[in-house]
């Protein structure tokens, strides 16, 4: 019996792992961190004011306050159960990292015990060799630096029975240079916060800190782990490369908010239970469109926080999945012809007065605030939008761009008809010379009419990469799988740079002797005229936005080793060399570590097409095809007229052309692989891989191999099919 019916009647026998009643939230929360609250407990007064500074204050921590700090941290792990130790980062793999150490050591006369010093803490020096540097240095020179991040607290994480003290670190090269997700972002969320503070000035001298938030939606599919198993192209990939869509898969919209199924739901309070005891802070769960595709999502934390969280969670639940005899799916694109995965990025920007620059406030002070920042994100997506789209750009999110409620590849931004009306009544009313009379016109007109801006005053645009939904802007864009930080360092980034342009220009029309509030508003007027066109209130789907968007001069990147490049010209260079996030060397380098990721993945999905179409597909239909040729040559010899057997004949030409077209398409694809591994430049080398080997053989050989498991029969078919997949829990 194949893999395939072997994991069906396990599906159907199999026991369902039990999940203790859901705890108390607030009772288990951070539980399993070192808080502020904690190291209340565990550190004197004098450490604890160390590590506090350095939290909210961004202050560095003397090496001798490190000392008393990590005794602490060790003898609230050890009262845990936790012996080792570990840095744990993102490095640009796009996965999580980690080395654990034991407290135990030995003294120089041999007495054995458990120590945690400050060195440890602070910083280690993990061999970086193996880590994708991108040139930045040699196979050879294997010294990397894990430095400890204190905006993060540490955490211990639960696997089985073992625990782990995990100190949240940046990772940088011998030489300094970044290697992984965390490092520039840290940077980034620094660079807004000064000009950022400097743009609140203008409005509120209290403003000393400005801090970014996100919340982010992770969004996920979910299928039994003998299925799983026995389709070799999720076990390699993360998505099916092969599969005729069901007779029934998201068309009747039932799946959307439904009654989560029951084993999904014990499956989503065990993963929810553990990433409490995280300090990861969910608030929502449900079914989404797909089948078999749900949804979670925290309340707002700080952008830095909030990064590691999501990349704590993807951990927590393909790990928990396991449990369950499940597996989750991260990838952007599993299922051909039914949604895709995103990870909606909400930001906003808070003040520590306690403002959320982005919600319409109730006076015209608040709101002629509300309304520089809003303008000026928009300004900042219309001057930067390539560098945007490189941020998500990603093989597998290539699969979801533009289609099934993705947003497409051309980033505009939705403010919906109220806000639009808005900044048109801004651009029309305001005169080249403004006196007092336009003044008091613009307080009565437009900022008493922003406070009856409700949440529901603008729409959900599924269809817009990033939509202004309230008093957040939604980047939905980012792909599930991706590292939040990413998209969040770009975007961070290109506000610091507008928000710091912004502010010169409103200085030098307060020092041609304009009124401050008036100044403000011409700056404001000036920045809706100069982005107007990347607004876009419509369908992104449609044919009619890609000719307009190609009108107005918008870009329309769909592929990842074009979109790229946008990370490596001169505007990028000096975007980020001035605020102090990328020099040019690492810019170069992660350029060069995403065209290599996007030629590894391409690689191995044509590979495994190859491989199933051969060991897989092939067989079975060649199997089939012997049957009908064999009841074919019967009905002949037994006397039957050529019509009694036409229907098996017709089967059987279709068939024998798929399998021709098939193991032609696949002795074409690898070729045409071979000529793209000898190609000596990167981005030669991946453009190549994306235009002659995915785009002109992976849908053809598909379409040929999906047809074939329409024809064959069932019961000789190895692969699990979508109804099996998306439907049997």
């Amino acid at each position: 019996m194949s893999l395939r019916f072997n994991a069906i009647n396990n599906l159907a026998n199999g026991a369902e792992t039990k999940v203790d009643a859901s705890p108390k939230i607030t009772g288990i929360f951070g539980s399993n961190v070192f808080s502020l609250k904690t190291a209340r407990e565990f550190l004197s007064d004098e450490a604890y004011k160390s590590l506090q500074s350095s939290i909210k204050a961004s202050q560095k921590i003397d090496r001798a306050m490190a000392n008393q700090i990590a005794n602490g941290i060790r003898a609230w792990a050890e009262s845990r159960g936790v012996s080792h130790f570990t840095h744990w980062f993102q490095p640009l793999t796009g996965t999580t990292a980690e080395k654990h150490d034991s407290f135990f050591t030995l003294k120089g006369d041999g007495t054995p015990i458990e120590q945690f010093e400050g060195d440890a803490l602070v910083q280690q020096e993990p061999d970086a060799s193996s880590f994708p540097s991108g040139g930045l240095r040699a196979t050879f020179e294997a010294r990397g630096y894990t430095a400890w991040d204190p905006s993060s607290p540490p955490f211990i994480m639960e696997i089985g029975n073992g625990k782990t003290l995990c100190i949240p670190t940046i990772f940088v090269s011998y030489t300094g240079e970044s290697l992984d997700y965390k490092a520039p972002l840290l940077k980034a969320l620094d660079s807004l916060n000064k000009a950022a503070v400097d743009v609140c000035n203008y409005f509120d001298k209290n403003v000393t800190r400005v801090t970014p938030t996100l919340g982010w939606e992770q969004e996920y599919f979910v299928i039994d782990e003998s299925l799983f198993n026995a389709r070799p192209d999720l076990v390699m990939t993360g998505r099916t490369v092969y599969g005729h869509s069901s007779a029934k898969n998201q068309q009747l919209e039932d799946h959307y908010f439904g009654s989560i199924p029951e084993r999904v739901y014990a499956y989503m309070r065990d993963f929810e239970t553990e990433s409490y005891k995280l300090g990861i802070p969910l608030r929502t769960r449900h079914n989404e469109v797909a089948p078999a595709q749900f949804e979670c999502a925290p309340i707002f934390e700080e952008v830095s926080v909030a990064v590691d969280h999501n990349s704590l969670l993807m951990d927590v639940m393909e790990r928990v999945a396991r449990r369950h005899n499940l597996r989750v799916l991260l990838h952007e694109k599993p299922f051909a012809g039914i949604n895709g995965s995103g990870k909606h990025n909400n930001w906003s920007m808070a003040t520590d007065t306690g403002v959320n620059l982005l919600a319409p406030g109730k006076t015209p002070k608040t709101n002629l605030m509300f309304l520089a920042f809003f303008v000026n994100t928009i300004k900042a997506v219309h001057d930067y939008s390539d560098i945007l789209r490189a941020s998500i750009a990603s093989a597998p999110n290539d699969h979801r761009l533009g289609a099934n409620e993705a947003p497409p590849a051309i980033i505009s931004v939705f403010i919906g008809d109220y806000l639009t009306k808005v900044l048109k009544a801004i651009k029309e009313r305001v005169t080249e010379k403004m006196d007092e009379t336009d003044e008091s016109m613009l307080k009565i007109d437009i900022h008493r009419s922003i406070p009856e801006l409700l949440m529901d005053n603008t729409d959900r645009n599924r269809t817009s990469p990033f939509a202004f939904t309230g008093n957040k802007f939604e980047f939905r864009a980012v792909g599930s799988s991706a590292n939040c930080a990413n998209a969040m360092t770009a975007l961070n980034t290109i506000m610091a740079q507008t928000l710091k342009q912004f502010k010169k220009d409103v200085d030098a029309l307060i020092e041609k002797g304009e009124k401050k509030e008036i100044a403000i508003m011409h700056t404001i007027r000036e920045y809706i005229v100069a982005s107007e066109k990347v607004l876009f209130e419509g369908d992104g789907y449609s044919e009619a936005w890609a000719k307009e968007a190609e009108k107005r001069g918008l870009p329309n990147v769909k592929t990842t080793p074009l979109a790229l490049d946008a990370m490596v010209t001169e505007k990028a260079k000096g975007l980020f060399e001035s605020n102090h996030v990328y020099n040019h060397s690492e810019l170069e380098a992660r350029h060069e570590i995403e065209l290599e990721k996007y030629i590894k993945k391409v690689q191995i999905e044509s590979r495994i097409m190859g491989e199933l179409a051969t060991s897989h597909v092939l067989p079975a239909a060649i199997r089939y095809q012997n049957l009908l040729a064999n009841n074919i040559r019967g009905l002949k010899e037994a006397g039957l007229k050529d019509d009694s057997y036409a229907n098996q004949k017709q089967i059987l030409e279709k068939i024998s052309e798929h399998i021709s077209k098939t193991s032609d398409l696949v002795e074409k694809m690898i070729e045409a692989r071979k000529i793209c591994n000898n190609m000596s430049d990167t981005r030669t080398k991946a453009i190549a891989y994306q235009s002659q080997v995915k785009d002109s053989f992976f849908d053809d050989i598909r379409y040929h191999v999906d047809k074939l498991e329409l024809l064959v029969d069932d019961r000789e078919w190895y692969l699990p099919k979508y109804r099996e997949m998306l439907f049997l829990r």
